[in-house]
């Protein structure tokens, strides 16, 4: 039996995970997947100091408490940065670290600085004095590769459940710690194939270029598995 700690991408807390956490423990796992500070029902804890520190102390604490023996962190898009960061910290607990259409970006490097100026200037304008990041609009939309099948149901589920997320863990750079690197990894890529996946990780993109000896694993479909290929997404994290 292995235990599968879902992290969340932003805006998004336990419930996004619950389709695939369900098959997890059909197949005889143990998932658990984390709401992080400040999101969802943890929505009132944000403050402006809820930062990317704060959300990897709740995957040490939920992994040291519970002490599990045989531990995947998975990781979608920023719960990426989440992971990295958690697993140099608990190397000796971990099996292996599972980025979901994410990867572990450089050392120094902040989730928001993988958007463009424009998109950076957009998104300090939506802010504005606040403190939180708001939550897409999570509209149909053909042109959006991101939003890949999604039907109705789950795009209606993301609009009702998922709430804006604290801003300054977006903006903290990740640091990691001396274990990361003995940490097994793998990548579930969902918005590039794994093809150019290969040929960016040996051209060292910034996304990828610390996953060399990762396993890579092909899940074609936008950038909310979870939602769009659930089942799919466990059978993939129990082949690992």
């Amino acid at each position: 039996m292995t235990t599968f700690v879902l992290v969340p991408g932003m805006w998004l807390g336990a419930w996004a995970w619950h389709d695939v956490a369900t098959r997890l423990a059909g197949a005889g796992h143990d998932p658990r997947p984390v709401t992080l500070a400040g999101v969802a029902e943890r929505a009132a804890e944000a403050t402006p100091q809820t930062d990317l520190d704060t959300h990897v102390a709740d995957v040490v604490a939920l992994v040291e408490g519970a002490d599990p023996r045989d531990v995947v962190l998975v990781g979608h898009s920023y719960g990426g940065m989440v992971v990295s960061v958690a697993a140099g910290l608990l190397a000796g607990r971990l099996r292996r670290v599972v980025y979901v259409d994410s990867g572990p970006l450089p050392e120094g490097t902040s989730q928001f600085d993988t958007n463009s100026p424009e998109q950076r200037e957009r998104i300090l304008a939506e802010i504005g004095d606040g403190f939180l990041a708001p939550v897409p609009p999570f509209l149909p939309d053909p042109d959006d590769p991101s939003l890949a099948g999604l039907d109705a149901d789950a795009l209606a589920l993301l609009r009702e459940r998922a709430t804006p997320h604290p801003f300054a863990s977006a903006r903290g750079p990740v640091h990691y710690h001396p274990g990361f690197s003995s940490v097994p990894s793998a990548l579930i890529t969902c918005m590039f194939p794994a093809a150019q996946v290969h040929e960016m990780i040996a051209a060292r993109h910034p996304y990828f270029a610390l996953l060399t000896d990762a396993d890579v694993l092909e899940l074609p479909t936008g950038h909310w598995p979870m939602l769009s290929r659930p089942a799919d997404l466990a059978t993939l994290l129990t082949s690992l």
